[in-house]
């Protein structure tokens, strides 16, 4: 054994006596829990307030505020056209509704990622149902069947695919870039 090793367990043997014992197994739980909620898991609460047609904030039982991306599409940007709109659908499924998130990552600006429910409705497939949102195909996986549900409003027009060629977000926002 290390010198490091034996001074652990001359400390740690002491510690699983007793009261000590029970502090430590409630730590490790907490630490368990903690790397679970971490990783994924689920939030419910009320939506209050919708940023644009994929990103909106839900405030949950104990008054946290969670700021929510919608796993597998991408939106118009508030400034393209389509964005209002897209905003405007995503409000009226979800603000102020119940909703339960199931997170299935996080993103790269701290944002849960996750799948959205708002009284009953699926906020994800909605938005891709009614054309208001693009598969988004940078983060698609798991979401290979939301292709079907955004080829059926391509086919009936709705939403934005009532223009001809509409400028995915991702594009819209690399063109953006090099303006700048």
């Amino acid at each position: 054994m290390t010198p490091k090793t034996k001074a652990l367990v001359r400390w740690l043997i002491p510690a699983l006596t007793g009261k000590n014992y029970i502090k430590i197994v409630l730590l490790g739980l907490a630490i368990c829990l903690s790397v679970m909620a971490s990783a994924g898991g689920s939030i419910a609460g009320q939506v209050v307030s919708v940023a644009d047609g994929d990103t909106l904030t839900v405030l949950d039982d104990t008054h946290q505020q969670h700021k929510i991306r919608l796993a597998g599409i991408d939106a118009p940007e508030k400034a393209q056209p389509f964005g209002q709109a897209s905003k405007q659908r995503l409000s009226e499924l979800c603000y102020q509704k119940q909703a339960i998130v199931v997170v299935v990552n996080t993103d790269r600006y701290g944002r849960m990622v996750g799948d959205v429910t708002c009284d009953d409705v699926h906020a994800n497939e909605e938005m891709l149902r009614s054309g208001h949102a693009w598969v988004y195909r940078h983060y698609d996986k798991g979401f290979a069947y939301f292709y079907a549900i955004e080829d059926a409003a391509k086919e009936a027009k709705l939403g934005l695919w009532v223009d001809d060629s509409p400028t995915p977000p991702w594009e819209w926002r690399h063109s953006r870039k090099l303006k700048d």
